[in-house]
Parts: structure tokens; C-alpha cells; sequence
């Protein structure tokens, strides 16, 4: 018998070939989805207000009125309602004003009522009432702090 001859094993290197093909499958990946993509205007998306309205008014996103344990209702920093006022006249004719303009600027409006803890529960129903009557429905409470 005859011997074979041994050859040397001839190292495999780097395959560049696989790594082109994967190469392409990523490029046509990316080229098929590039199409997929929707440009902003074609989505046909309004935005609350404009920037007429914005610009005129500079609306609050949130108002805090706060009941006093006196009675005192303050939605600013200027009182608004005497304690044996149970109408509200002047809060009613805030309210209605704030109200009116958020709905010109198609935003919401949030009222947040803070009554102190030894406030009369009657003075939080007239002021309640009072933004029933001035037609805001989106209203919260906050406790406020004791220290």
C-alpha cells in the first residue's frame, strides 16, 4: 500500500461573500420600510388652539381657588367672594371669562378647589355652584397643608 502524502490544512480566513449577502438583505430591509414611513402632514393631525389665540391670551392651564376657614374664597391672589357672599358674583364672572377663553383657545381649563380643613363644607358647595353655573365640569380637590 501505498502512503498518502499528507497535505497542510489550509486555514478557511475571513468569508467575505456571507457577510455581503447579509449586507444586501439589510440594505433592502431599510429600503422596503423607508416607504412605510408617513410624513407629518399626511397624518392629518389639528392641534388644540392656534397661534392667534395663544398669542392673545395667556391662559392658565390650572386655577386654585382657595376657601379659607373664614369663608374666604380666593382664586387669585385677590379675594373674590366675602364670606356671607353665597353667590359668588365676582368668581362667577371670573370663572365665566377664563372659561370662555379656553374654549376660544380649545384648551382645558382645570379648577382645583383647596379648602383649608376647618372650612365650612357649605362654602365649598356655593363655590361648586358657582362653577356649575359658569358651565366648567373639569374640577379637583387638593388638601391643603397643615405645617
Amino acid at each position: 500500500m501505498k502512503q498518502r502524502e499528507q497535505q497542510p490544512e489550509a486555514a478557511p480566513g475571513f468569508q467575505i461573500a456571507p457577510m455581503i449577502d447579509v449586507v444586501f438583505v439589510i440594505m433592502l430591509f431599510f429600503m422596503v420600510m423607508a416607504g412605510a414611513v408617513k410624513v407629518e402632514h399626511e397624518l392629518k393631525t389639528t392641534l388644540p388652539g392656534n397661534a392667534e389665540t395663544a398669542k392673545e391670551t395667556d391662559l392658565p392651564d390650572e386655577v386654585t381657588i382657595g376657601i379659607s376657614e373664614t369663608g374666604e374664597v380666593t382664586p387669585t391672589a385677590d379675594p373674590a367672594g366675602a364670606p356671607g357672599d353665597k353667590l359668588l358674583e365676582n368668581l362667577y364672572n371670573q370663572m365665566k371669562q377664563l372659561g370662555k377663553a379656553a374654549e376660544d383657545s380649545k384648551t382645558k381649563l382645570l379648577i382645583t378647589v383647596q379648602a383649608e380643613e376647618s372650612a365650612r363644607y357649605e362654602r365649598v358647595i356655593n363655590v361648586l355652584d358657582c362653577l356649575a353655573k359658569a358651565n366648567i365640569s373639569n374640577v379637583t380637590f387638593a388638601v391643603s397643608d397643615t405645617e
